[in-house]
């Protein structure tokens, strides 16, 4: 992936660093220019494979069992279609549909960020989003509508990044072990994920360290925008595709 994949693996961890999220937007959207879905997915697996467990090691005192186990049994189900869909399917119109979800619930979260009146979302709609989520992130390996769940159910960024780890944790065991019975994971693949391991570390710990910097609001308003962010992408990216 020469060095366009070394610059959009430390751009993308160093996000990842701060908001727990979107690494697999900014590194799709960077080397979508230049690769196939289907060798861009598997690398980006293993590459962010080991931040998940870092992350979450660092967070587990801000870990809650409810929110995170749950969502990690829906994401592993959702991984068994998707696998087959990533090798063989045309998936745009769900990418699609969903792009356009993401977009609405960022644009939400961000006007019930800026109201007075903290109003509390319904355990119905949280249930939803919660199946939708853990579909979407198991099918496309997409994690945007997960976090934006994980951010209702938490009340600040640790308990978010901590969670949405976790989940991103439990998610990438499974389908690291069904990518490479399908024959998505391959030599050459891991090859090129081992190559691109230390611009992760070296993004992820500029992340950290960015975090230590900025203000918990701040981080918080650049998780919601990048949330909407993922969903015009989606949108955009799939529906422009012929």
């Amino acid at each position: 992936m020469g060095i366009i994949g070394m610059i959009a693996v430390f751009v993308a961890y160093v996000i990842k660093g701060m908001c727990g999220f979107a690494n697999t937007l900014v590194f799709g959207s960077i080397m979508s220019f230049s690769a196939n879905t289907v060798n861009i997915t598997p690398v980006e697996l293993l590459i962010g494979y080991p931040s998940n467990l870092t992350i979450a090691v660092k967070e587990r005192k801000s870990i809650q069992p409810r929110i995170c186990i749950p969502l990690a049994l829906l994401v592993i189900l959702g991984c068994i279609p998707g696998a087959y869909l990533l090798k063989n399917g045309d998936v745009r119109i769900i990418k699609i549909i969903f792009g356009l979800i993401i977009a609405l619930l960022g644009v939400e979260m961000l006007l019930r960020e800026k109201s007075k009146k903290k109003s509390r979302s319904s355990k119905l709609l949280l249930l939803v989003i919660g199946i939708a989520s853990g579909v979407l992130c198991g099918i496309f390996g997409i994690g945007a509508l997960l976090a934006a769940y994980v951010s209702r159910t938490t009340t600040n960024t640790r308990e978010f990044r901590g969670n949405l780890c976790v989940v991103f944790f439990a998610e990438n065991s499974f389908r690291i072990i069904l990518y490479s019975i399908t024959g998505i994971i391959t030599k050459a693949v891991m090859m090129q994920a081992l190559t691109l391991l230390p611009f992760m570390v070296l993004g992820l710990g500029t992340g950290f360290l960015l975090t230590r910097a900025v203000k918990e609001s701040i981080v918080k308003h650049m998780v919601i925008i990048l949330l909407i962010a993922s969903g015009i992408s989606l949108f955009l990216t799939n529906l422009l595709q012929r």
